[in-house]
């Protein structure tokens, strides 16, 4: 199986492209889309969305991971999150593929044991698990934790642990 995941953000979105299945996992690709400050909202929306479907026709996955809506403090900020989510799922949902949707907790409870686990943690033990020779930047390490875990989602024996939730 090749899968898509995807950390939404409407400055840096980070995404990762991995292949195999829950026993092995080999990364096709990892990257965070940044856009600049100086971008409009609406023109960075875009520029998320027609870069994630750049990735799709070029990869060809078979299924779409994404973190699921966190809860945030400013009412604000879930707005724009929910854009950039919206934005990453338009492009996913254009190229017809079923998508996912992981709990942020449940995501670094798979990878790294620990349901509060940090950025720097998560980043650290993906490196060390998909044998990368350097660290990758957090939003791509999100990326990366959030296809391993909906990989180990299609193992029976995790699956119930993992609360995977088609969108």
């Amino acid at each position: 199986m090749r899968v898509l995941s995807i950390d939404p953000a409407i400055r840096n979105t980070g995404y990762a492209v991995l292949e195999g299945d829950h026993r092995s996992a080999r990364v096709i690709v990892y990257e965070v889309i940044s856009i600049p400050a100086r971008i409009a909202q609406s023109a960075a929306l875009a520029a998320v969305r027609t870069h994630l479907a750049h990735v799709i026709r070029t990869h060809q996955p078979d299924e779409v991971a994404v973190e699921g809506i966190i809860y945030v403090q400013s009412h604000r900020t879930a707005i724009t999150m929910g854009a950039a989510r919206a934005a990453s799922l338009i492009a996913a949902a254009d190229a017809g593929l079923p998508i996912y949707e992981y709990a942020p907790t449940k995501v670094k409870q798979a990878v790294v044991g620990n349901g509060r686990a940090d950025k720097a943690q998560v980043a650290f033990m993906i490196r060390a698990l998909l044998g990368l020779s350097e660290t990758p930047a957090h939003d791509a390490a999100d990326a990366l934790a959030i296809a391993l875990a909906h990989l180990q989602a299609n193992d029976p024996l995790k699956a119930r642990l993992l609360d995977r939730k088609p969108i």
